[in-house]
């Protein structure tokens, strides 16, 4: 049974049924959200990334520990997502703390993506300048010959993620700007509770 927007108590079965729907009538990737994290010089930076995973413990994705996003959620352990949906007139923003999921998980995940981008996992140093896209393929090279046919492994550097929310907001569009707006707060009982906003 879908959750209903104006009654929902439970923004993590909403969010399910929204991103259902969007994976019916977005193209692309429905699943693709705006991270947001912020560096050493406090200026925030955001970049698009995939959701992999989600329930009620939080919302998983996977990069390189080197990279930007990487050095700064080592740096500061926070960041928010948004999602939006344009086909649907709808959005999603979280923010909360971020920590690492479980090695298992990480290699369970790597190991069901297919093999040229495993190969590319161990080829990119990302986020750091590149000579040139022939070094990359190069280095593309050097990683497929050196694996061969065995299974290529996950590089100790590609971690996943977790955002464990402490707010969820969700917003449908409507006439006139004036869009509904419907916040969950994380309560330190466990529980969330809701409030309206204006548009």
């Amino acid at each position: 049974m879908k959750a209903d927007f104006e009654t929902a108590t439970d923004p993590i079965a909403l969010f399910a049924d929204w991103l259902s729907e969007a994976e019916d009538s977005e193209p692309g990737d429905p699943n693709a959200m705006a991270l947001a994290t912020v560096g050493a010089d406090g200026l925030p930076d955001v970049r698009m990334v995939l959701l992999k995973a989600f329930d009620e413990d939080g919302f998983d994705f996977y990069s390189n520990r080197g990279s930007a996003k990487g050095q700064q959620l080592l740096q500061n352990p926070s960041a928010a997502l948004c999602f939006h949906w344009k086909s649907l007139g709808r959005q999603v923003r979280l923010r909360g703390a971020v920590s690492e999921v479980p090695s298992e998980q990480a290699d369970a995940y790597f190991k069901s993506r297919s093999k040229g981008s495993r190969i590319g996992a161990w080829a990119s140093k990302q986020s750091r300048p590149v000579e040139s896209r022939f070094a990359l393929e190069r280095a593309v090279a050097k990683y497929a010959a050196r694996f061969g046919l065995r299974d290529v492994p996950r590089p100790p550097v590609w971690i996943g993620y977790r955002l464990a929310p402490e707010m969820i907001e969700f917003w449908r569009a409507q006439k006139y700007r004036l869009h509904d707006r419907i916040a969950f707060t994380l309560q330190d009982d466990g529980h969330w509770t809701t409030m309206r906003l204006y548009p």
